[in-house]
C-alpha cells in the first residue's frame, strides 16, 4: 500500500493517506491580493472530493477564502483556535478548530495541530487567530505539515518516526519577515525532526507584480539551496524537490 502527494504550489499540497484525501492551505487562484501565481494554474483534479482542509493561519496566502469557497462551503476545515467564527461567518460550518496538542479523526487519519512560532493575525484589520502546524496520519505513516513556523524547541519531540516533512523554506517576494524559515534554518528543522523524506513548500509559486524581473533567482533558489543544505549536514533525509504540479508516492 502507498500513500501520495502533489505540491500545487506555495503552501498547498494534496495529500491522500489511506484514500483520505487532506488539502493543506489552499490557493487555488491566479491572482491574490497583490500577489500573482508564476507557475502553471492549479488543474481542478487536484482539489476534488477533498476530504478535509487544514488551515495553519489566517493569513492570505494561506487562508484563502475564494479558494476555500472552490472546494465548496460544506467541505470539512480544520483550522488553529481562534478561526471558527471568522470562518463560519463567511459560510463555512463544517468548521473544527484546534489547539496545538488537540487532534481531530476523519476516517483512518488523525490530524494533530503542533506549535508554530509566527503570528496568526488576519492584516490589516481581521482576528487573531493562532498559528499551528499539523501532524497527519494514520497508522502507516505520519506527515508533518509546518505551516509558517520559525524554529521551535519541541520540534525534536514531534514525531519520533516521521515518514514526510513538507518544510517551507522561503514566502513570496524578495525577503522574509519573522516568523518564516530561510533554507539554511529549514535544514536545522530537518536536523531536528529527522524524516524519511522532506518536500521544500512555500516558494516558486507566488510573487508580487512587477517584481519577477528583478528577483528571478527568489523563484528558483531556495529548495536547492534547501536541499544543498540538508545534504552539507549528512542528514539521513532524502530531500525531494517537486515543481508546483508534480507529485511523490512512497510505500507503507
Amino acid at each position: 500500500m502507498s500513500s501520495s502527494l502533489v505540491f500545487l504550489g506555495h503552501s498547498t499540497v494534496l495529500l491522500d493517506l489511506d484514500g483520505v484525501r487532506v488539502l493543506t492551505d489552499p490557493v487555488l487562484r491566479r491572482r491574490l491580493t497583490f500577489l500573482r501565481r508564476v507557475v502553471a494554474p492549479v488543474s481542478p483534479g487536484d482539489h476534488s472530493d477533498v476530504d478535509a482542509v487544514v488551515l495553519s493561519h489566517l493569513h492570505h496566502d494561506h487562508c484563502d477564502l475564494r479558494s476555500l469557497a472552490l472546494l465548496g462551503r460544506e467541505v470539512r476545515v480544520i483550522a488553529p483556535e481562534g478561526a471558527r467564527d471568522f470562518l463560519r461567518r463567511r459560510g463555512f460550518q463544517r468548521v473544527v478548530t484546534l489547539k496545538a496538542g488537540e487532534s481531530h479523526r476523519i476516517g483512518a487519519v488523525t490530524v494533530t495541530a503542533t506549535p508554530a512560532v509566527h503570528d496568526g493575525r488576519r492584516e490589516p484589520f481581521g482576528p487573531r487567530a493562532a498559528a499551528v502546524g499539523y501532524l497527519i496520519g494514520s497508522g502507516r505513516t505520519a506527515v508533518y505539515f509546518a505551516g509558517d513556523t520559525d524554529l521551535f524547541p519541541g520540534m525534536r519531540d514531534l514525531c519520533p518516526d516521521l515518514d514526510l516533512a513538507l518544510i517551507p523554506v522561503w514566502g513570496w517576494g524578495p525577503n522574509l519577515g519573522p516568523g518564516h524559515l530561510n533554507p539554511q534554518r529549514a535544514a536545522e528543522a530537518v536536523a531536528r525532526l529527522r524524516p524519511r523524506r522532506a518536500v521544500p513548500v512555500h516558494w516558486g509559486t507566488l510573487f508580487p507584480y512587477g517584481l519577477k524581473l528583478f528577483y528571478a533567482d527568489r523563484l528558483r533558489e531556495p529548495a536547492r539551496a534547501f536541499a544543498a543544505a540538508v545534504a552539507a549536514r549528512e542528514l539521513p533525509t532524502e530531500v525531494r524537490v517537486l515543481a508546483p504540479g508534480s507529485g511523490l508516492t512512497w510505500q507503507l
